[in-house]
């Protein structure tokens, strides 16, 4: 990658009136967050799961709440207190610095369910987790409202992986409650906060045009490319280059902008070239 790349990325920045940030699981790897890239990586963060052959397709998926509630949350009240316990590199700052100088500022097009844009300060209204959110929970039984995970914590034995009881229950109701977060073969989840923030996002777009539009995406891959497809169509749809900061899958559309570069580096290498004259 030459530092021209980084300069087109730059310019981009320094002449937008708004940005689109897109993120995927990479943008939290330079935080400290697990890498659940294949087996491997799910089953090296997550080693009693490896030894019962569950990779993360089987672990995030809804079935376990009706099955072994204590096994399900057992995986989310971890990754509950892992992501509260985690604080965002500082590739966020500079997405919220750069902008700050923007007429029109930032909306965040996230696949991830780890709130790291809101703990960084982004906004709760200019944020569409297209996945729903660990911060978030829904009842199981017939209690229709979205509620805060905040009330909640988890005991998890480090060993067995396995939550111990009690287990989050509605306030309501008393049935048993679960991340609003889609899971696979996910017939449950409860989308409405979810549709709200899409409706949002739409009002926004609509609002900037005609404008001129960044679109920079962090480290979003194609095994599900919700993120990569919205980001090409925004970088489309604005006339503009997308930046695409991907260090295992960099390519771009044609006269995109490709930084094969972890999320941090190449915020910082793009900060570097905007102080260049």
């Amino acid at each position: 990658m030459s530092q021209s790349e980084l300069r087109r990325a730059a310019e981009v920045i320094r002449s937008a009136d708004a940005l689109v940030i897109g993120a995927g699981a990479g943008m939290g790897v330079d935080s400290g967050l697990p890498d659940f890239r294949g087996s491997e990586g799910f089953w090296k963060a997550y080693p009693p799961y490896a030894k019962l052959g569950l990779d993360f397709a089987s672990m995030a998926n809804p079935v376990w709440f009706a099955r072994d509630p204590e096994f399900a949350w057992g995986f989310y009240g971890h990754r509950l207190g892992l992501y509260r316990d985690t604080a965002p590199h500082p590739g966020f700052d500079l997405l919220r610095t750069w902008a700050s100088r923007m007429r029109h500022g930032a909306f965040v097009f996230t696949s991830n369910v780890d709130g790291q844009f809101q703990k960084a300060g982004f906004r709760e209204e200019r944020m569409f987790e297209v996945h729903g959110s660990i911060h978030f929970v829904q009842c199981l039984g017939s209690c229709p409202d979205i509620t805060p995970a905040t009330p909640y914590s988890v005991e998890v034995d480090p060993e067995t992986f396995r939550a111990r009881p009690p287990l989050p229950a509605c306030p309501t109701c008393g049935s048993l409650l679960r991340p609003n977060i889609l899971m696979f073969g996910d017939g449950g989840w409860d989308g409405a906060r979810s549709e709200a923030q899409y409706q949002r996002l739409n009002r926004w777009l609509e609002a900037v045009r005609p404008g001129k539009v960044a679109v920079v995406e962090c480290g979003a891959g194609t095994a599900i490319p919700s993120v990569r497809h919205f980001c090409e169509f925004a970088a489309a749809d604005s006339g503009g280059p997308l930046i695409r900061i991907n260090v295992r899958e960099p390519q771009v559309p044609r006269g995109g902008i490709s930084l094969p570069l972890k999320a941090l580096e190449a915020l910082r290498g793009i900060e570097e070239a905007l102080g260049q004259p």
